[in-house]
């Protein structure tokens, strides 16, 4: 028998703003707020990566480090709770929660695939109902306090797709058993939308309606309710 699975991109496609920079600054405004004075720092690592200086990895790593330091896990588990909270009143579009609602009634698999930092994104995946999540995992000191320094890959682009596919064989899920539907707005997550069996353009932009258009992928627009009433069974 064939097991459906719907895998969801995160930022821009489940939210409407990206999650990472609002998530730093409420975190570091509650765990360290003498840190949001770190924050001119944060524009000149963005334009190392602008410049190709550093990777996407690498930038993600270093705001981290700046603006959060290393936080003990407890300290920073609240934060979390109230910050997935947050997104989950002002930063779910409604098309993704009425897609969501409809995949979980068809009987798929939901899982969260994102770039961001698996310590909140599990916590916004978790209220909305998501079974799984697959994210960017963190490293911890010796002392236990979490620390930006990735474990593994950045779920970014092939990475991501590397990643779904290691999971996949973690949970014993053969691919060839399996129907996989695939959500996500960035080109970069091409990779995965060429792997799965329904890959859907959401909330694109130019460049990714361009290419869906040439694959045959559908397009979808979750950020206007009413172009969002139909949703696919």
């Amino acid at each position: 028998m064939t097991e459906g699975l719907a895998i969801y991109d995160m930022d821009r496609t489940v939210t409407r703003r990206p999650t990472y920079p609002p998530f730093l600054r409420y975190a570091a405004l509650r765990l360290s707020p003498w840190r949001l004075l770190l924050a001119p720092l944060v524009a000149l690592t963005t334009l190392a990566y602008g410049l190709r200086l550093i990777d996407r990895g690498r930038l993600k790593e270093m705001n981290f480090e700046l603006l959060l330091g290393r936080p003990s896990p407890d300290a920073l588990a609240r934060v979390v709770e109230r910050f997935a909270d947050r997104q989950l009143r002002t930063n779910i579009l409604p098309g993704a929660r009425m897609q969501i609602a409809a995949d979980k009634a068809a009987g798929r698999r939901l899982v969260l695939a994102t770039a961001s930092y698996r310590l909140y994104a599990a916590a916004i995946a978790r209220r909305l109902g998501f079974d799984d999540v697959i994210a960017t995992d963190t490293l911890s000191d010796r002392h236990g306090r979490i620390t930006a320094t990735i474990d593994g890959a950045n779920c970014y682009g092939l990475g991501k797709l590397d990643m779904i596919e290691a999971w996949l064989q973690r949970e014993g899920l053969d691919r060839g058993a399996l129907h996989i539907r695939f959500y996500s707005d960035h080109i970069s997550d091409s990779p995965v939308h060429r792997w799965a069996n329904e890959a859907f353009a959401t909330n694109a932009d130019a460049r990714l309606i361009r290419l869906a258009e040439a694959e045959g992928w559908e397009v979808l627009e979750w950020r206007d309710r009413r172009k969002a009433i139909r949703q696919r069974p």
